[in-house]
């Protein structure tokens, strides 16, 4: 906590009494609440360099892209400036700190069953979407340089396959099956048809901040934000919004693929009018493929590496987070016919 205390007097806040309060919903950066007599004002994170290795295009990306997004239907996260008028604070090579306004009374919500919020949450990533739609893509750097390339994941996958431990690869056999047989599917999907927009990246249910009456105020976690097509964000959604699983679930009978949750999220889309082209539409179905097997391959990965990228709180939790996922995109396989229909109606 003094630690905590001491990187706080490096910003441009009035110097109180702070507490502090651990906030473990993330994989990889660590997050905190922070609060004065019990009244939270602030959210500091600590940047995982680790995984973050291009910290100036991060805080680049986000000066130019916060400002922008003002709408009176959007809430405004502001970033406390350091003493030295800098967005974050770099205590050294691993440690780089961000101080952000907090919203107050806003909740969020890991998965849902309730259609208002499937709604609101396709109505602010449109929303999202809608504010920055004139912005100068090209200003973007690449933080994460091919971030969704299935292709990338795809080699990774078997560079790591080939150097695990054989004990890990028979306790994964079945996930390594699923990757065998879809991954070709998937890497016929052309990105280079579709729009290159302002991204956020990781449209998960639980980076979408809401007001306890269940309006949709803001997106968070926005380290992500670059180029990138709208079949990355719509795809994110999908695959937190209509399961109501939650992503390491361990029986996968539990796993559900809602085509309600689903079609709401695209009502919600939709009353922010037509801002998709006509070739986005088509592949939005198996854009709810693509996030949900992208991310189960890189959990997959992460598993056969021994847990080396994201936190796991016991030692199978990777094999858990991929078989969890890859169920779901097989429930999304299944589906493509019914979401198709169902965006043809909603969004033309």
């Amino acid at each position: 906590m003094e630690q905590l205390k001491s990187i706080l007097k490096n910003f441009q806040i009035p110097d109180l009494s702070y507490e502090f309060e651990i906030i473990s919903n993330g994989f990889i950066n660590d997050t905190y609440l922070v609060s004065n007599n019990g009244d939270p004002i602030y959210i500091l994170q600590r940047i995982n360099t680790n995984v973050f290795t291009n910290i100036n295009s991060l805080i680049k990306n986000l000066d130019l892209v916060l400002p922008l997004l003002q709408h009176n239907a959007y809430e405004t996260i502001t970033l406390a400036k350091t003493d030295s008028g800098e967005s974050f604070y770099n205590e050294g090579a691993s440690n780089v700190w961000r101080l952000m306004t907090f919203i107050k009374d806003s909740v969020v919500f890991n998965t849902t069953t309730d259609p208002e919020i499937a709604f609101e949450a396709g109505r602010i990533i449109g929303l999202f979407h809608k504010i920055l739609d004139n912005f100068e893509v090209d200003q973007l750097e690449d933080t994460l340089p091919k971030f969704h390339s299935i292709s990338l994941r795809h080699d990774q996958f078997k560079e790591v396959y080939e150097r695990a431990e054989k004990e890990r690869i028979i306790s994964a056999q079945k996930a390594i099956t699923f990757v065998e047989e879809n991954i070709s599917m998937l890497k016929k999907i052309n990105a280079d048809e579709l729009p290159i927009k302002v991204c956020h990246n990781d449209t998960k249910l639980n980076n979408i901040l809401f007001s306890k009456n269940k309006k949709s105020l803001c997106l968070i976690d926005l380290d992500t934000i670059m180029r990138g097509t709208f079949l990355y964000d719509f795809g994110d959604a999908i695959r937190t919004i209509a399961n109501s699983a939650v992503e390491d679930e361990k029986d996968l009978s539990i796993i559900n693929f809602s085509l309600e949750m689903f079609e709401s999220f695209v009502e919600g889309l939709a009353d922010n009018g037509n801002f998709l082209t006509q070739k986005e539409k088509e592949l939005l179905p198996l854009g709810a493929v693509l996030m949900p097997f992208l991310h189960g391959i890189r959990a997959l990965t992460d598993y056969l590496d021994n847990n080396r990228y994201y936190k796991v709180s016991y030692e199978t939790q990777n094999l858990d987070r991929s078989y969890s996922l890859f169920r779901f995109a097989q429930l999304a396989i299944d589906n493509q016919s019914q979401m198709a229909e169902i965006i043809g109606k909603k969004l033309g």
